[in-house]
């Protein structure tokens, strides 16, 4: 069947424009911070600060599709509670911005805001060293981890995988919402954090400071899309492969599946994590909504988009996704969550292997 003009010439795109491409891309968003901060706010080069943080946002929510795409597109294994340690690594920076809250000048306190609020009396005790941004990055990345680590332990030494797998995580994320959402857990409740003022000393709403968060996101994503490629490409990354496709065949062949699963689930866990901490000081807040087990799904609605198994598809599918709900929500509020699954289902029904996979199949047609 021959196909339209627009797709032979996307396919016929060889691997050195599809490059040359990704460069301009990158190039582009790490000259938006230098058109935020050096063009006057009248021209039109000058990058506001609300269009900066909406894609600094984007790109974080990038890098936890790129994650999921490392323990679903390639090793088979489709979490619905990714959620969880991106919203975990948001609490530990969240808890150094709220520290620090207490050192302005307006508002002396060793207690973050809202437990003088509730006339808490002494810091608990998960709380000490969060005025250290040094600990509450290590927080971050470490306490997602963490929890991966034994969840993962657990599951994957009990051979629990496929839907029994995606049902547990969905159930693992709901019971952290629930436990967050209680004040005395110490997080804030249902209002989680917010109203922070400086990080490291800066002003957090000020136009450098939003700049360098900015660069700091894409950075975290080139860095993230550089590693998965090596080690997707790397004999690790094919015994993830093996795993995905045929599991028992490589039991067979002697090689023990649950040290890869459990190693690339947590370092998907960790890349969630580093990502919570760059959105929250953009977001400006953290709640424990962003650990609704719907907004698992939406990420895996984003690989799947995309295209897994490819970790470009992802990004592109969560900066798609994300850019139209930002339009579309502002036009048609009550009718996104009904586009959303009308896109995930044609997505299944008539891309399966996502948006990528079009300029995939094209080019294998035309071989």
């Amino acid at each position: 069947m021959p196909q339209p003009i627009s797709l032979r010439l996307a396919a016929g795109l060889g691997p050195r424009v599809g490059a040359g491409l990704g460069g301009v891309a990158l190039l582009a968003l790490l000259a938006m911070p230098a058109l935020h901060l050096w063009t006057p706010e009248g021209s039109a080069l000058h990058v506001t600060a609300y269009s900066l943080t909406l894609v600094g946002k984007i790109l974080c929510y990038a890098v936890v599709a790129l994650a999921l795409d490392l323990v679903w597109g390639y090793t088979g294994l489709l979490s619905l509670g990714h959620g969880l340690f991106f919203a975990l690594g948001g609490y530990g920076m969240g808890m150094y911005l709220m520290r620090s809250i207490g050192h302005d000048g307006n508002y002396q306190s060793v207690l973050p805001d809202f437990m003088v609020f509730l006339d808490w009396k002494t810091l608990p005790w998960f709380w000490r060293g969060s005025e250290h941004f040094a600990w509450a990055l290590l927080l971050a990345a470490a306490v997602p981890g963490v929890l991966a680590l034994i969840f993962g332990w657990l599951a994957f030494r009990s051979r629990i995988k496929g839907v029994y797998f995606s049902i547990m995580t969905q159930a693992l994320t709901y019971a952290a919402m629930l436990l967050f959402f209680r004040n005395e857990t110490g997080f804030g409740g249902n209002n989680g954090f917010t109203d922070f003022k400086r990080i490291l000393g800066f002003g957090i709403a000020a136009p450098g400071t939003r700049a360098t968060l900015f660069t700091l996101t894409v950075l975290l994503l080139v860095a993230s899309l550089l590693l998965g490629r090596w080690l997707v490409r790397s004999r690790f990354g094919r015994l993830l492969t093996a795993i995905r496709d045929a599991e028992s065949r490589l039991m067979f062949c002697g090689y023990d599946p649950l040290y890869f699963k459990l190693a690339i689930w947590v370092f998907s866990a960790v890349l969630c994590g580093l990502a919570g901490a760059l959105y929250v000081p953009q977001a400006g807040i953290i709640n424990p909504g962003e650990m609704a087990p719907g907004n698992s799904i939406e990420i895996a609605i984003w690989v799947a988009v995309g295209g897994r198994g490819t970790l470009i598809g992802p990004v592109l599918g969560a900066v798609l996704i994300n850019a139209a709900k930002s339009g579309f929500t502002m036009m048609f509020p009550d009718y996104w969550l009904f586009f959303l699954g009308f896109l995930f289902i044609a997505t299944t029904v008539f891309l399966p292997r996502g948006v990528l996979g079009l300029f995939r199949a094209g080019r294998e047609d035309e071989r």
